[in-house]
């Protein structure tokens, strides 16, 4: 009785930890900066993997130099390949930091405006829908774009500069939907409030 007692006081406490992690008064604000203007974002908390891995790659200034390089206008806008960084335009699209990111596709996270969410390889060489790992795209529909759920993990959300990212979606473009300027962008992190997120920016958190 008493292990048994133990057992349950452990799983109070493992579960008052948890609770507690996800309750954090603070998070990451994810800043964009382009040519044509800012986008801020914050990641999800529930979809941890690519949270992380978007996290390292910022910190290690991964995405520092890579282009935006496959944009559509009504519908999205891509980045995150380190091969855009090169002189070759016909290569951008298929790089990667080597390793992909299992997926973590959530029912409520949808295809809305200003999503941001993990590309990855289509068709059945990929059956677990698993992610590149540093491709991803912002949902520049402002319908969004419903056809993508529970096909792609989201695993963000743009809180300021939507109209930057429609800014980018209409720039000239070839017939790869590759701008014929190149988009760079810089990504960096800042740790804030949440309330102070929700105060400057308007998203509310769950």
């Amino acid at each position: 009785m008493k292990k048994v007692l133990f057992l349950l006081l452990a799983l109070v406490g493992l579960s008052g930890t948890v609770s507690a992690q996800k309750k954090s008064k603070k998070d990451y604000l994810v800043t964009i900066a382009t040519p044509q203007g800012t986008i801020r974002l914050v990641l999800f908390e529930d979809t941890p993997k690519h949270r992380e891995n978007f996290l390292k790659l910022v910190k290690d200034k991964y995405y520092d130099g890579t282009t935006f390089h496959r944009v559509i206008n009504d519908f999205m806008i891509q980045g995150g390949d380190p091969n855009s960084k090169d002189s070759d335009p016909s290569n951008d699209g298929s790089g990667s930091p080597g390793y992909t990111i299992p997926a973590e596709i959530l029912p409520h996270h949808k295809h809305v405006y200003g999503a941001l969410a993990a590309a990855r390889l289509g068709g059945p060489a990929n059956p677990n829908k698993e992610s590149s790992g540093s491709q991803f795209y912002l949902v520049e529909n402002h319908a969004g774009v419903p056809f993508l759920d529970n096909q792609y993990t989201v695993y963000g959300q743009v809180i300021d500069g939507l109209a930057v990212i429609d800014k980018i979606a209409e720039q000239p473009k070839d017939y790869r939907d590759r701008p014929t300027t190149d988009v760079k962008m810089t990504v960096t992190t800042k740790k804030m409030k949440k309330k102070k997120i929700t105060q400057t920016y308007g998203y509310r958190y769950e």
